[in-house]
């Protein structure tokens, strides 16, 4: 069986406090985009409950056991003995550490995966309920649909978002941030315009209402990412931001612009 766990990018976020559970509470809005890995489960004869594990495709710097796959697999079967031995594949189009929750979309998509296969009878709620333990982003993935998270990003509240009349353009400069230490550099706030209220103001004016917080940490320290930003704006974006912690960056353009970029040939571009 195999599904294809997709990405997604963040319109506005907004760290709001940092919790006495070490988390920080969060605002953002959650929109699921088009480009996806490919992941394949099947049940392995060997008698012992193991995991057979390998991938193709982008490097996943990481062990079999740190694999949020293997992780997931491991949480399920704590409350499900009768999981038998299986073997995955994960097949890696979506870069890693990008701000795009790639990694956190392939623990989801796992967990969906084994209830379905396997007939857990795991509702919604349930699911998300293990994809918090896997990962703050992964129970968006369980919905999948346009959200406004807040808490941790796992209080979901499904929102309407019509993006049809755009092109979405994703630039990631093959840099790696690491969301723990972007965090820690932060300095909260809650006193601020929702971005929830935000939202449901027309596109054309979220370049001047609607910001994500890590954006001014990061070009700091990355100025080539500011760089795309400015481009993309340059090239006609009604909207450009960073997605999540970074590094990746897109712009929303009218379906009919002409592009004509001039970035690096290393730098990871799609057109969705």
């Amino acid at each position: 069986m195999i599904v294809f766990p997709n990405c997604k990018i963040n319109f506005g976020l907004h760290i709001l406090q940092k919790r006495a559970d070490g988390f920080h509470d969060l605002e953002t809005v959650f929109y699921p985009i088009a480009l996806q890995d490919a992941f394949e489960i099947v049940q392995s004869s060997s008698p012992a409950a193991t995991i057979q594990f390998n991938t193709t495709g982008l490097k996943i710097d990481s062990s079999i056991e740190e694999n949020i796959c293997f992780k997931a697999y491991q949480l399920l079967k704590k409350d499900f003995p009768e999981l038998p031995s299986v073997k995955m594949h994960l097949h890696k189009v979506i870069p890693s550490g990008a701000g795009l929750g790639g990694g956190s979309s392939d623990g989801a998509f796992t967990l969906m995966l084994l209830n379905k296969k396997f007939t857990l009878g795991l509702s919604e709620v349930e699911l998300i309920n293990y994809a918090l333990q896997l990962g703050s982003d992964c129970p968006f993935f369980i919905k999948n649909r346009p959200c406004y998270a807040t808490g941790r990003g796992e209080r979901l509240e499904e929102i309407e978002l019509d993006l049809s009349h755009y092109k979405i353009v994703l630039v990631n400069p093959q840099i790696q941030i690491h969301t723990g230490k972007a965090f820690s550099k932060i300095t909260p706030s809650n006193q601020r315009r929702s971005i929830k209220e935000t939202i449901q103001q027309p596109i054309s004016k979220w370049k001047d209402l609607l910001n994500n917080d890590f954006e001014k940490l990061v070009f700091a320290e990355h100025p080539e990412i500011k760089t795309i930003k400015e481009e993309l704006y340059k090239q006609g974006a009604v909207y450009a931001a960073m997605s999540g912690s970074g590094s990746s960056v897109y712009g929303l353009f009218e379906k009919d612009t002409q592009l004509q970029f001039h970035f690096p040939e290393y730098y990871f571009i799609r057109q969705l």
